[in-house]
């Protein structure tokens, strides 16, 4: 359930208000009966919907015995990066494959591993439970699935995200690298 929480959509209302939605210890869903606000409401059918996003849920209300329909539906919490200036802005997909591809051009890295290396990092951020990750923790992973992938595409990664100044910056990153070889 890392960074996920229900979320009820009432379907009369087609809102999100504190009326059709409650949570309480992140987990336990309570429903409101939406004609009478009673707490208590059994379950008279369950389905996914037809692009299966969402769960429909008809429920009956046990005081007043009123029905009404619910979706649940999946939401994400989104990744907050904070950059090295300590500025923030939202996770990147788009941003973090164009950096890998520029890395990549011109090695015989399939599009497909990229989006595996990309995919990857993106559930583990999820997964983190985290909201704010550094740039650096990304930069981090990156270089550590490139530099199994493919060497010239790790280094050319580093280059760029360690901002090596001179040639001994960069040759002692090459040195590193042929040291973790042996």
């Amino acid at each position: 359930m890392a960074r996920l929480r229900a979320l009820i959509l009432c379907f009369k209302e087609r809102c999100c208000s504190n009326q059709c939605r409650r949570h309480s210890g992140g987990m336990e869903i309570v429903m409101r009966c939406m004609y009478c606000g009673y707490t208590d409401s059994k379950v008279v059918d369950s389905r996914s919907t037809d692009d299966g996003t969402a769960i429909r849920r008809r429920r009956e209300c046990l005081k007043c015995g009123k029905r009404f329909t619910t979706y649940e539906k999946v939401e994400s919490v989104p990744i907050i990066v904070v950059k090295k200036d300590k500025s923030r802005q939202s996770f990147d997909r788009s941003k973090l494959e164009r950096g890998i591809l520029n890395a990549c051009a011109s090695r015989p890295v399939p599009m497909q591993t990229v989006d595996a290396i990309i995919s990857e990092i993106e559930t583990t951020l999820h997964n983190s439970l985290q909201r704010e990750v550094s740039s650096e923790t990304i930069g981090e992973m990156v270089m550590e699935r490139l530099r199994k992938i493919d060497e010239v595409a790790y280094v050319r990664f580093a280059s760029v995200y360690k901002k090596f100044k001179d040639i001994e910056t960069f040759q002692e990153e090459l040195k590193k690298l042929s040291e973790g070889k042996n």
